[in-house]
C-alpha cells in the first residue's frame, strides 16, 4: 500500500490527508526527525507561510534529509507554499529552500488575501477547479520541466523528474484529480 508523508509542521496539510485517504491511501504527518524513518513513498508540501515552513524545516532537523530524499527521486508534490519551498529561484525573494525544482517562481504574486479567486482551468487536457490564495506562479521554467497549466498567462503547475508543483490548492476543491495525477508518478516509479 502506498504511504505518503506529509509536513505537517505548518499550512493546509490536513486536507491533503482527507483527499488521499478518499482514494485510499495511507498518510502520516511529518512533524519531528523521528517521523522519516516510517518510511514513504511520495511527499506532500503543503500550502502555508514558505518563510515559516523554511525556518521551522531547519529548526527541527528537516531540511537536509527531505532535500536528499527529493534529490534521490522521492516524488513530492508541493502547492502554493510547496512549490515555493521547491524551486530553485523566487524572483522577489531571497530566501530561497529546497532548490531541487527547475523553476523561478514569485511570491503572493496574485496580491494580497483579496487577490485570491477561484476557477476552472485546463491541467494537461483536463479542466479542474483551482484554487488560488494568496498565490505564487512560475515564471521561468528550465528545459527539463514540463508546464501542465497556465491560468491568466501564468504558468500555475509544472512537473519536473519526480515533482509535482501547483501554485493552486487542489486539497481545497472536491476534486481528486491532482492527487491521483501525483499518485501515477509514485506508481511509476
Amino acid at each position: 500500500m502506498i504511504n505518503i508523508g506529509i509536513l505537517a509542521v505548518q499550512g493546509a496539510f490536513i486536507e491533503h490527508h482527507y483527499i488521499l485517504e478518499r482514494l485510499g491511501v495511507k498518510t502520516f504527518e511529518i512533524r519531528q526527525l523521528k517521523d522519516l524513518k516510517k518510511g514513504m513513498d511520495g511527499l506532500i508540501l503543503p500550502g502555508g507561510e514558505s518563510t515559516t515552513m523554511g525556518k521551522l524545516l531547519h529548526d527541527l532537523e528537516l531540511f537536509k534529509p527531505l532535500q536528499d530524499l527529493i534529490q534521490e527521486g522521492l516524488p513530492v508534490l508541493g502547492t502554493c507554499a510547496g512549490m515555493i519551498l521547491l524551486a530553485k529561484k523566487l524572483t522577489n525573494d531571497s530566501h530561497i529552500h529546497f532548490q531541487t525544482m527547475d523553476i523561478e517562481v514569485e511570491r503572493n504574486a496574485y496580491g494580497r488575501q483579496l487577490g485570491s479567486f477561484f476557477t476552472n482551468a485546463l491541467f494537461g487536457d483536463t479542466e479542474i477547479p483551482m484554487t488560488f490564495i494568496r498565490a505564487p506562479y512560475i515564471s521561468k521554467v528550465g528545459s527539463n520541466v514540463e508546464i501542465l497549466s497556465i491560468v491568466n498567462d501564468r504558468i500555475v503547475a509544472a512537473k519536473e523528474g519526480n515533482q509535482l508543483a501547483t501554485a493552486f490548492h487542489p486539497e481545497l476543491t472536491d476534486s481528486t484529480y491532482i492527487h491521483e495525477y501525483f499518485l501515477s508518478i509514485i506508481k511509476a516509479r
